[in-house]
This record gives structure tokens, C-alpha cells and sequence, in this order.
């Protein structure tokens, strides 16, 4: 029997694959896949635990579902991913309105769970976290003419501000096959830009051949057929080779544009991070980058506030972005999360000094920013369209831009969106691009 069903998919581009992942064996299985929870059989809510926000949001929605299940309006609450992997007991103690919770090793269960819930049943299916990546079909529901690639799940590099190796367990490669198989079925729907993802994409294959080998994967994923880019995230800094920046550098369909998180420049401050490599290590990485890879756009995450940062501390990593001028920047005040070494360090900063410091970093990042689009004016930039309005008036991203995180260039013409056109910038207005198709 089909059951009406409405899936909300919170967090990070790896949790979308996994929530597509669910719609793909609910619509196999026959259900009816809505968007609006309100009369439905059952409402999934795939979750985020990895900053307060993120858990504040999961929480709320969970909220919202209560309340419409207290109505009438909604027969089944299941929660499912990150959130539910690290805070099961506490979801069973406070939010009895809950019917099933899936962990981040269950979600091809996510059918079982579904009829276990419209059988009056209550079931917690929670399978290793570490077991092997499930290999299953996906309902894509990104583009026109983009799609998450996810090459791996979990991470091992055990950084002492994140959660996630204990939330997704251990790192495991999918096996190179599976993820050709997969990138030419995307293909053949009309993908045109392919975004790899992974926690750590460049430790991909380490378990396969003994080495990270993410060189290999791209050397074969440039040659399929229809792909025309593919964006790579997340690169870790102390993991390039000699052979993945020349294969980044001469294949043409890799957009030179980079994810890099470096978290901080300063030696200290990435030592108690713990994280691989050094801030020396970094300065030297940058520059060799943008002298192998011409015309690289970077983009890289920042903490403010790690306990223990100085001022001192602070004004080395600011004074570094603006000699190294990074074009794309995201920075988060420090947020203890529960668990992690991190949160026990007792030398930290008030709230509001990690929001200054972040604050400062937005601003400077602000101004470079402003300066890289500035330099665009005049120039002629492929463009994926993403949309087209009722006026005719186009959107879209250049290789500079990845989705929902950096910037959209809009242009008359007419593209459909799903393709690429070739558009002149003309000119740049709070902080987005306009121009015209040539």
C-alpha cells in the first residue's frame, strides 16, 4: 500500500544525496512524494547535528511537525540522519511526538521504516555508521543541469572543534565503478556540471589502493560524455600531490575552482585544531596553487574565537587574507560542540568577541570580494543558467560560483535553463553580476 509522504531535507549537500537517496526507494516502493507535510501519511524530517543552528533548525521543524500531527493534519513523524545519530536519547526523552529515527547508517531502511510507523510500531534503526556506503538510485533535486557526486562517506581526520567522524563514522571510499556508473546515469539526464563532494574528497581511494588517489577518479570522470564541469569539494591542504594539482591544472573540464577549508593560518592555533599540516605549510600550498593553476578562483571555511586565539593570533590570520586575497570566503565564530576536545577547552572567548572577530573577517572578505567582481566587468564567462523569469531575464552561475554559496550573475538572453551560454558582464551591483548573452 502507498502511504502520501513528505521528505524535508536539512544540512549539507551530503545529506541532500542522502535524503534523494530516501525519495528514490519511496517512489520504487510506490508511495506518493509531496512537498507540503499537511495531510500527510508520514513527513521525514533527514537532519542536520553539526552547530547549534543547524540543530536549532532540525528542532524546529520537528516542532512544526507536532504540531500538525496534534492537529489532525499529519499521522507519522520520522526523523532520520545526523541529528538522531548523535542525540537519540535525548529525541526518545523530549520529543515523544516522534514515530521512528533513522541513523546515519539506516537510510536505505528508510521503506521498513515508513510501514513499521503506519503499523502503530515505533522502531529505532540504528546500523553501523561505519559499514560499507550503500549503493543506491537517487531522485535528483538540484540543477537544471547540476548534481551532487558524493565519492565517499564519514572522515578520520578527527579536527577537535567537529563532530562528524562520530556522527558518519569512519572514512570509506565508494569504489570507483560505482561512482562512473552513477556519473554517466547523471549524464544521460542532462547534467551538465558534476559537484564532488565528500567530507575529505582528496583521501579518496586510500583504502582501495593504499593511497589517496582522487587524481585517478577525475582523470576518469573527465571523460564522460555531457559532463562539461566538474567542481571539487572539500580539498584538505596537507593532501594534494604533484599529480592532482597537474590533472586539475590541464584537464579542461575541472573548473579552477577549489574548496579548500583551512580552518586558521596560525601554527598554534591549527595545532590545537588538530589539524594535518602546518599554517607554513598552507603559505606555501596557496601560491603554488594559483602559479600551476591559472585563473583560480579559491574558496576556503575559517573559525573566529578557537579557544586559546589570541588577538595577536587573530590579526596573523586577517593580515594573511588580505596578502593572499582569497575570493571566496565563509568564516563561523567558534561553537562548542558537544563531545569534541574543543569544547573542553576552558580558554575561550565570550560569544560576542568570536561574532566580532568573525564580523571583522566578513568585512575584509567584503572588500576583496568586491574587487573580483569589479575585475569580471568586461569580460566574456561561460554561464550555467539556472532560471529564466516570465520578463525573459536569465540567472546563472560561472565556474567562479558554486551553488547556494557564492554569487549569481543575471543576463538577458536566451538560454533555458539546464545550459550554458557564453555572457559579457557589464556590470556588478550588491555584490552579483549582470550582463549580456553573446
Amino acid at each position: 500500500m502507498g502511504y502520501k509522504i513528505a521528505l524535508i531535507s536539512l544540512g549539507c549537500p551530503k545529506n541532500l544525496v542522502n535524503s534523494e537517496q530516501m525519495l528514490y526507494l519511496l517512489d520504487q516502493a510506490g508511495h506518493e512524494l509531496v512537498g507540503d507535510p499537511t495531510g500527510c501519511d508520514v513527513a521525514i524530517v533527514n537532519t542536520c547535528g553539526f552547530i547549534d543552528s543547524a540543530k536549532s533548525e532540525a528542532i524546529d521543524h520537528i516542532l512544526e511537525l507536532a504540531e500538525l500531527k496534534k492537529a489532525g493534519l499529519l499521522k507519522k513523524i520520522v526523523v532520520a540522519g545526523c541529528l538522531s545519530q548523535r542525540y537519540e536519547q535525548d529525541i526518545l526523552e523530549s520529543l515523544p511526538e516522534v514515530d521512528c529515527m533513522l541513523g546515519t547508517g539506516s537510510y536505505g531502511e528508510i521503506c521498513t521504516a515508513v510501514e513499521a510507523v503506519m503499523q502503530n510500531e515505533k522502531p529505532l534503526l540504528f546500523a553501523d555508521k561505519s559499514g560499507p556506503v550503500e549503493e543506491i538510485g537517487r531522485v535528483v533535486s538540484t540543477g537544471p543541469g547540476w548534481a551532487y557526486l558524493r565519492i565517499a562517506e564519514g572522515c578520520d581526520n578527527w579536527c577537535a572543534f567537529c563532530a562528524i567522524p562520530a556522527i558518519r563514522g569512519k572514512y570509506r571510499s565508494r569504489p570507483l565503478d560505482a561512482i562512473l556508473a552513477e556519473a554517466r546515469a547523471l549524464a544521460a539526464q542532462g547534467v551538465k556540471e558534476l559537484i564532488v563532494i565528500a567530507q575529505d574528497i582528496t583521501r579518496w581511494g586510500k583504502e582501495l589502493y593504499g593511497k589517496p588517489s582522487l587524481s585517478v577518479l577525475l582523470k576518469e570522470l573527465v571523460k564522460i560524455e555531457g559532463v562539461e564541469w566538474i567542481r571539487l569539494h572539500y580539498l584538505y591542504p596537507d593532501a594534494f600531490d604533484d599529480e592532482l594539482i597537474r590533472v586539475i591544472a590541464q584537464e579542461e573540464k575541472i573548473v579552477k575552482y577549489l574548496d579548500i577549508p583551512l580552518q586558521h593560518i596560525n601554527n598554534e592555533i591549527l595545532r590545537r585544531m588538530n589539524r594535518r599540516g602546518t599554517g607554513d605549510e598552507i603559505r606555501a600550498l596557496i601560491p603554488r596553487l594559483r602559479r600551476e593553476i591559472p585563473g583560480l578562483v579559491l574558496r576556503t571555511s575559517l573559525i573566529a574565537g578557537l579557544p586559546g586565539e589570541t588577538e595577536a593570533e587573530f590579526e596573523e590570520l586577517c593580515d594573511w587574507l588580505r596578502e593572499v586575497r582569497m575570493e571566496r570566503v565563509g568564516v563561523f565564530p567558534f561553537s562548542p560542540e558537544e563531545g569534541t576536545p574543543a569544547a573542553k577547552m576552558t580558554d575561550r572567548c565570550d560569544e560576542e568577541e568570536a561574532q566580532r572577530r568573525a564580523d571583522l573577517i566578513l568585512d575584509l572578505q567584503a572588500q576583496i570580494m568586491d574587487a573580483y567582481n569589479a575585475g569580471c566587468i568586461g569580460k566574456t564567462m561561460k554561464v550555467l543558467c539556472e532560471a529564466k523569469s516570465r520578463s525573459g531575464l536569465c540567472s546563472g552561475r560561472t565556474f567562479a560560483d558554486s551553488p547556494e554559496i557564492d554569487g549569481t550573475i543575471y543576463f538577458t538572453g536566451d538560454a533555458e535553463p539546464g545550459t550554458f551560454a557564453m555572457v559579457k558582464v557589464t556590470d556588478v551591483e550588491d555584490g552579483e553580476l549582470s550582463g549580456m548573452q553573446i
